[in-house]
């Protein structure tokens, strides 16, 4: 492991939390990236984060998912180095860049369900959390989902 990995701060998780979803599908997408932005720029969460950190946990992550065992070292990483306080927040945040662009596919909902259960979220949490990210989301020209 690389000395930064080691030296992950809680948000340097959240961010790799939020790239895993990203890349999670080989696709990343503007309107994921452009989210991942809004929220490093407006969450409460992110104060004082420097932003030039960023282009480092993607590096992190990418070479992570080069790696057979790479998803479980990242969420042995993010769970040495995030509170459990802000677990559901990495949950939320996940959920917000899955949304961004509008479509959900397979991979990513499985990442979301490992997510889940690596950072011990109930699924009752988990379901509320998903709603919200739906509600925020959501166009005018959505379908009705019930």
């Amino acid at each position: 492991m690389s000395d930064f990995a080691e030296s992950l701060t809680p948000q340097d998780c959240l961010v790799a939390v939020m790239i895993a979803v990203s890349a999670s599908d080989e696709n990343l997408r503007t309107s994921e990236l452009v989210t991942i932005e809004r929220i490093v720029n407006h969450l409460p969460v992110f104060t004082g984060y420097e932003q030039d950190r960023i282009a480092r946990v993607a590096e992190l992550v990418f070479d992570l998912f080069s790696d057979e065992d790479g998803l479980d070292d990242l969420f042995a990483l993010i769970r040495g180095h995030l509170p459990a306080r802000l677990s559901e927040t990495a949950y939320a945040l996940a959920c917000d860049i899955a949304a961004a662009d509008g479509t959900l596919g397979e991979v990513e909902l499985r990442l979301l369900e490992e997510i889940r259960w690596e950072l011990d979220i109930s699924r009752l949490h988990a379901a509320a959390i998903e709603r919200g990210a739906r509600a925020r989301h959501l166009t005018v020209g959505t379908p009705e989902v019930p």
